[in-house]
């Protein structure tokens, strides 16, 4: 069976989470059941959600492969972000562990008709639940010059954001942009050659985003999951790119403060109590990037409910 996605950090994950016999996790991002198949493994039992009913269906085909995981777990379509609704509709009163596996899988970025890749030729699409309106090719083709502008700064932190958002409205002009190989040529025509990668991995990533709707309410939701972990229970949160960990690290420290009244007033007013301890951040090794050069810029943050 070709892997669909290949964990980041998996040991890692698993030995910050402490997974231990009979014990309940949440897998928010399932991905192809990498994360997941390791908790089985050790003897964990699992709720997992993925918006990609794709990851679903290989990951049910996976994870049925091994009889003695029957009835150890339960997959959902649905955004980990609903993740109060998801546990309660299953009857979850609290958790012993949470991981979430931010960003896209290798599947999406390799499958050239998921739309993902500057670096392949595929319809515009970008879609992680393929149910939903929004794609690339309505946002390339329907924004506006500033609004594309405006995502691809804020997104993709690109200082060419202007001049690709200018470029792309006069291509569409001539003609629709329906690939992802000709959205990559009108980039690459606006970005010098450089040290960073591919010239069109920003917009690509911003217009992701904006598709996705990746970053708004990320931290809420790292806040409802910690909610429902038990006492001594650890979340595990694995981002790739410095827009999503920065919402993750300032989420997890301000759950981690006693106190988040701003420094200038001369006694705390706002009653916060900490609700974690911070545990860590990790980077993968060298040998893992060696042998999975996606990893490379992956960042683990690890915390534990008080």
């Amino acid at each position: 069976m070709r892997e669909y996605h290949v964990p980041v950090m998996l040991t890692e994950c698993m030995d910050a989470l402490r997974v231990g016999e009979g014990k309940l996790y949440f897998d928010g991002t399932l991905g192809g059941g990498g994360h997941s198949s390791e908790i089985l493994r050790r003897g964990g039992r699992l709720i997992a959600t993925d918006r990609d009913m794709e990851a679903i269906d290989y990951a049910r085909m996976r994870l049925s492969q091994v009889t003695e995981w029957s009835g150890r777990y339960t997959l959902v379509k649905d955004n980990f972000k609903n993740v109060t609704e998801v546990l309660k509709a299953n009857a979850v009163d609290g958790l012993d562990g949470a991981i979430l596996d931010l960003g896209i899988s290798s599947h999406q970025v390799d499958e050239n008709m998921r739309g993902f890749s500057y670096s392949g030729n595929g319809l515009l699409d970008m879609r992680m639940d393929r149910d939903q309106y929004l794609s690339a090719m309505t946002i390339v083709n329907e924004y506006t010059e500033e609004e594309l502008s405006r995502i691809i700064y804020t997104y993709g932190e690109e200082r060419f954001a202007r001049k690709i958002a200018r470029s792309i409205v006069e291509a569409r002009k001539r003609s629709r942009i329906e690939t992802t190989k000709r959205l990559a040529d009108i980039v690459k025509s606006c970005v010098p050659e450089g040290k960073n990668g591919h010239p069109a991995k920003k917009t690509f990533q911003a217009i992701r985003i904006e598709v996705n709707n990746e970053l708004s309410g990320l931290g809420e939701a790292i806040c409802d999951i910690v909610n429902v972990l038990r006492s001594g229970s650890r979340i595990a949160v694995i981002s790739f790119h410095s827009l999503e960990d920065r919402i993750v690290k300032q989420t997890l420290k301000t759950l981690a403060s006693d106190c988040i009244c701003d420094k200038s007033l001369p006694i705390c007013v706002c009653n916060h109590k900490a609700s974690v301890k911070l545990i860590g951040k990790y980077k993968p090794s060298a040998e893992e990037v060696a042998k999975n050069s996606r990893s490379q810029s992956a960042t683990l943050r690890v915390a534990e409910k008080l």
